[in-house]
């Protein structure tokens, strides 16, 4: 049996869909991969190249029928404060991904960036809500979030090199 398919998608679609797949931020930037919608269809994407979906877009099925993309709800931090602007830099400082409102930050639980968000006075509270954080500065849609591992052995390489190199020599800061 065919999959139907979708190589193409409409952003921020104005004609009403057929189905909807609601989908995870994670989720939400990907190439090729089975999805099934709300109705119960199992869809095929196949893309060109990854891409970073946002609310209200939708992919274009080879029938002409479109499936929305809609924001799951997610595990995340709501995080205020008297200094929200400050707040929010150091969220950015940490490459993490953030949803911006007027009164509030809404950032993926993170244990880590939630006690350093804490310390410098922000009120954190869990929420489990849709996420759609800001897009990338550069066109890319989407920030990546910043890793705390500190892998720096041989299988933290892309070449496989196996070089080490002092922490310091990254580009970013790894204060928590």
């Amino acid at each position: 049996m065919t999959l139907p398919t979708a190589h193409d998608i409409r952003r921020k679609a104005q004609d009403t869909p057929a189905d909807r797949v609601v989908l995870s931020y994670d989720d939400r930037f990907l190439r090729r991969k089975v999805l099934s919608t709300e109705a119960g269809e199992d869809v095929l994407v196949d893309l060109a190249h990854t891409e970073s979906l946002g609310e209200g877009d939708a992919f274009v099925l080879t029938d002409g029928r479109l499936v929305a993309v809609a924001a799951a709800v997610e595990p995340l931090l709501e995080v205020t404060g008297d200094a929200l602007p400050r707040i929010a830099w150091h969220i950015g400082n940490r490459h993490t991904p953030c949803q911006i409102e007027s009164s509030r930050l809404l950032i993926q639980r993170d244990h880590v960036i939630a006690d350093m968000l804490s310390r410098i006075g922000a009120t954190v509270r869990e929420v489990d809500e849709p996420f759609t954080p800001e897009g990338g500065a550069y066109g890319h849609g989407r920030t990546h979030g910043h890793d705390h591992s500190h892998r720096h052995g041989p299988e933290a390489h892309a070449d496989g090199s196996g070089q080490s190199h002092a922490h310091g020599s990254h580009p970013h800061s790894h204060d928590h």
